[in-house]
């Protein structure tokens, strides 16, 4: 039997390596875009940036240190320069693959942190492996901005996973309707009608806002946010002020909410305001052809018959007013009950005989005044 050479034993001492084999190595160098790593080979390992993560702006010195130990993928045994070339991220998203696989066929709920909003969706990067949340799946409702989610932790279950297609589907959605279904038992099981309570704007539309009340949205009617005429809900509220609201009626889940709250209710003072025959001004509101109804204050509306508004014939309001117009009125009714203000311009106005007695007096004066000698 043949004595080996050195070169022999050594080849014998150092193990074999294949592409695709998962090998140890001790970090004996750190440049900032490559780890090089002694794998027990005749050559040693090299790991790149852009093999270590997808993060090409990471430093590699801020990671590895000389001494560390790190498991890593073969994925060329010679890169034409006689050296191995080493893989970290793909042997993470390996692991993540069968710990996703994991997650999906038990439907767990899984926790990560965006990477990045797509023009569609979400990418998200759970222990190396990457999953894709449709625009759709993000939310119970539309979201426009999906930047915002950017570097935020989100939780999801997986709907699809197969990847050999490249197909990691997250939802985000359910979870986000499940929350919101608890935290609405909960807002509802501690909430009466007649409450005061604080929210948030969430959204503004023509008809009213949605208030946010910390576990569940309220509608504000347009018609409930003054006891005034309100023309646009936009005027009066915009997206994340603080308000608080009356809680007017809770149907099942949803829940009727008021700026109108009773100790500011005009009518509490409209008696002695607007007792018969005191003397006000107004705003002309709106008109018909029967009158026209003047807002004494926000919520207290008159009506001005059409008959009321002279003592010569008015053939309709829009002839005299325009809406906006202030008018000094007088009140010739109030019934509090029905919460009805007749008024009358024309009873402001003096009467015809009282317009002769006028005139006839205001002559006289002129002819005692021409008659009345020159002195010299």
């Amino acid at each position: 039997m043949s004595e080996m050479s050195f070169e022999q034993l050594l080849d014998e001492s150092i193990k074999t390596i294949h592409n695709g084999e998962v090998v140890e190595g001790s970090v004996i160098d750190v440049k900032e875009d490559q780890i090089i790593l002694n794998i027990g080979y005749k050559a040693d390992g090299i790991l790149t940036k852009q093999e270590y993560s997808n993060d090409l702006s990471i430093n590699l010195c801020d990671v590895a240190k000389v001494g560390d130990t790190m498991e890593v993928k073969v994925v060329k045994v010679n890169d034409g320069d006689g050296q191995v070339l080493l893989s970290y991220k793909k042997l993470a998203a390996e692991r993540g693959n069968k710990r996703l696989e994991e997650a999906y066929e038990n439907k767990e709920v899984l926790t990560a942190v965006v990477d990045k909003a797509l023009h569609g969706g979400l990418s998200v990067s759970y222990e190396g492996a990457r999953v894709f949340i449709p625009a759709s799946l993000v939310s119970d409702v539309f979201e426009r901005d999906l930047k915002k989610f950017e570097g935020q932790e989100i939780s999801f279950v997986l709907i699809e996973f197969e990847p050999k297609k490249r197909r990691i589907i997250g939802d985000r959605k359910q979870i986000v309707a499940a929350e919101r279904e608890k935290a609405q038992e909960e807002l509802l099981s501690r909430v009466n009608v007649g409450d005061v309570v604080e929210g948030t704007v969430k959204n503004v539309t023509d008809f009213g806002a949605f208030i946010d009340l910390g576990g569940a949205d309220g509608l504000l009617h347009i018609s409930e946010m003054s006891w005034g005429r309100v023309e646009n809900p936009k005027q009066i509220l915009k997206v994340g002020d603080r308000i608080k609201v009356l809680i007017k009626d809770i149907n099942g889940k949803k829940i009727a909410l008021s700026l109108k709250f009773e100790d500011t209710n005009p009518w509490l003072t409209a008696a002695e305001k607007y007792a018969v025959g005191n003397i006000v001004e107004g705003r002309v509101a709106r008109m018909t052809d029967f009158g026209a109804f003047v807002e004494l204050e926000p919520g207290i509306d008159a009506l001005l018959h059409v008959s009321q508004i002279s003592r010569e014939r008015v053939e309709k309001p829009s002839d005299v007013f325009s809406v906006g117009q202030i008018v000094t009125v007088k009140v010739v009714d109030f019934n509090e009950e029905d919460k009805k203000i007749s008024l009358s311009m024309k009873a402001l106005e003096p009467k015809a005989e009282e317009v002769s007695e006028a005139e006839e007096a205001e002559a006289q004066e002129v002819s005692e005044t021409e008659e009345a000698p020159v002195e010299e």
